[in-house]
């Protein structure tokens, strides 16, 4: 695997993979060994890289590129920079996912036949701001015969992921260097709540990350208004010389 190119973390998902299908069949045939799987040793740390955030400039700076070239790709990318989501997740999107709940103008991540989710909790509805917001009205706006937001990326089989991550990170180092990637966005929206001082519960909620706890699990989680709430304090950029965030009564 990592004559392959893979790094640490993927050998990794690739073991617990394995691992886990050893696991159940040792299991439903009632087999009393050890799995060869459960304590392979190897480098976990190979070939990793911290993600760098985007730093509050180049966001905007990205936004306002976006803004200008208005098309399907630039689009994809305004919709993560103000969200967060993984590019996988809005790849993958239909039209019919951008949903307007309470009056407010959201993204519906779901799992579909063509794309899966990475995990339980990355299933949200998570509140549009920004150059997101501007990206769902963008695509809503076009007149097409496609269920799917992204139809460059999607064959009704599968979401080519790979293809867009090529694509738009090309595009990503041209206009703001090397070091980031459309991943990078996911990471600044992570550091762009806590600064604004969003609740790890309300950040977990919004970037579909697993909250560890045994009361985490009950109700339905926090309300959209104090989702768009703490959205709209981490907002950096402005379209047409207004703020591009949603305005919502706190």
């Amino acid at each position: 695997l990592f004559a392959k190119g893979l790094n640490g973390a993927s050998v990794a998902r690739v073991f617990g993979t394995v691992r886990a299908v050893i696991n159940l069949a040792l299991s439903e045939f009632g087999l009393s060994i050890v799995n060869p799987f459960s304590n392979v040793y190897f480098d976990q740390s190979q070939g990793v890289k911290k993600r760098i955030p985007v730093k509050p400039e180049d966001i905007e700076k990205v936004q306002q590129e976006c803004y200008k070239a208005d098309d399907e790709k630039r689009w994809l990318i305004a919709l993560i920079a103000d969200t967060g989501i993984r590019l996988g997740e809005g790849a993958g999107l239909l039209r019919s996912d951008f949903v307007e709940q309470d009056g407010i103008l959201c993204v519906n991540i779901r799992p579909h036949p063509w794309r899966s989710l990475k995990t339980a909790s990355s299933e949200r509805l998570v509140p549009l701001v920004g150059s997101s917001k501007w990206a769902a009205e963008r695509i809503l706006a076009q007149s097409t015969d496609s269920c799917f937001a992204f139809p460059n990326y999607n064959d009704g089989q599968r979401t080519n992921a790979n293809s867009a991550s090529a694509a738009l990170n090309k595009w990503l180092k041209s206009k703001i260097g090397r070091g980031y990637t459309i991943h990078s966005f996911r990471h600044s929206m992570r550091d762009r709540l806590r600064a604004v001082e969003c609740p790890s519960e309300v950040i977990d909620q919004i970037g579909g990350w697993l909250t560890h706890g045994v009361g985490n699990s009950y109700g339905n989680g926090y309300p959209l208004t104090v989702l768009i709430s703490q959205m709209n304090k981490t907002c950096i950029n402005t379209l047409n010389g207004n703020t591009a965030c949603q305005s919502f009564p706190e």
